[in-house]
């Protein structure tokens, strides 16, 4: 799923050589690389509507990581958070995981391992994309729904026939298969199975 030309991954350190040597190495492997000596520097420039992942150093002035993680977090922002520490302790590594990052890496770091972690982060946050965009396709198609078709909607999701939700709605069922028919045109979907799918994305509830 990885597309390193369209992804980028944001490394932030306050030690200037480290940052120089992460980046360094990241770039080597093809990735296309953001680094920031600050989380003032890093805010300044992210765009959370790029792919990656952030590679984020533990303890800086300023701002921690702990605290630019709670502050993105709050901000909506989902992008894979690796962390780098010189000095892990137990509950810092608890507190960053729960939090959502995806690992915690000690310093000196082991390439190999870090490597990995940044193309799982991609990955992680293009698949999320992914989701996301299915979601709102799907929400857009269900808004074009008037409001008697998304009640035969939710009732065929109830895994009614037609003549139970033409007896629910008081219509004729003749009438219940033209909306049916016109809804699944509309959702641009051929089956029930489909329709379901396309139901979950867009979180309508069953009748």
């Amino acid at each position: 799923m990885m597309d390193m030309s369209t992804t980028i991954v944001h490394v932030v350190d306050d030690d200037a050589s480290v940052l120089k040597a992460l980046t360094r190495v990241l770039s080597t492997e093809g990735f296309s690389v953001s680094p920031s000596q600050s989380t003032r520097e890093f805010l300044d420039r992210y765009d959370p509507g790029v792919p990656g992942c952030i590679v984020l150093d533990l303890a800086m002035p300023e701002m921690d990581g702990l605290q630019l993680q709670a502050l993105l977090e709050q901000q909506g922002v989902t992008h894979p958070v690796i962390f780098l520490t010189g000095c892990a302790d137990i509950q810092s590594t608890v507190r960053a995981m729960k939090a959502g990052a995806i690992d915690f890496l000690t310093k000196p770091v082991d390439i190999d391992a870090l490597l990995e972690a940044v193309r799982r982060g991609i990955d992680l946050d293009m698949e999320a994309r992914l989701q996301r965009d299915g979601r709102c396709e799907a929400s857009a198609l269900v808004l074009t729904l008037t409001p008697r078709e998304r009640e035969v909607l939710r009732h065929v999701l109830s895994g009614r026939l037609n003549k139970q939700i033409a007896a629910e709605l008081g219509i004729v069922e003749k009438t219940i298969k033209v909306h049916r028919s016109r809804m699944m045109q509309k959702l641009r979907v051929r089956s029930v199975p489909e329709l379901v799918r396309l139901a979950e994305r867009a979180e309508v509830t069953p009748a």
